[in-house]
């Protein structure tokens, strides 16, 4: 008995701890800009990133004003040498128009097999139509190293 009493503070511990532990620490790009879009979380799936296989990054964001178009710029480094850059339609990566408020941004990448593992930083600019920077953030990420045959 005295060992389920333990078991159970223990789950609802886990179960508290698991989602922060996929969450990602981000930065912004310059800390004294007041940006216009706030990011409140960026989440990553799966972490570490499998190469071979979709990733997909989340960010959670706030904006007091509306966004009805734009651009958001990827740039990926790998120990700090640029590997990825690439402009996306923001409305594809978000409904558009983006009224005031709570809104997410989602991308799917595929990483090619051929993706070195290690650490990899990601920054990541939202633009809007005007070219007016409505935010930039940066965060580290991880791939791992090939795949198991389970994973095929």
């Amino acid at each position: 008995m005295a060992h389920c009493m333990m078991i159970v503070p223990l789950l609802i511990s886990l179960c508290l701890i698991l989602p922060l532990i996929q969450a990602s620490k981000f930065q912004y790009c310059d800390n004294n800009k007041d940006y216009d879009v706030k990011v409140s979380g960026v989440k990553i799936s799966p972490n570490p990133v499998k190469k071979g296989k979709p990733a997909t990054f989340t960010i959670s964001a706030t904006t007091s004003e509306s966004i009805t178009d734009g651009k958001m710029r990827v740039d990926v480094r790998y120990f700090g040498f640029p590997v990825y850059s690439q402009d996306h339609d923001l409305c594809e990566e978000t409904s558009c128009p983006v009224t005031s408020g709570n809104f997410v941004v989602s991308h799917t990448e595929e990483l090619p097999g051929f993706t070195p593992p290690g650490s990899y930083s990601l920054t990541m600019k939202m633009i809007d139509g005007e070219s007016r920077e409505l935010t930039c953030i940066s965060f580290g990420f991880r791939i791992g190293s090939a795949s198991s045959v389970s994973d095929v």
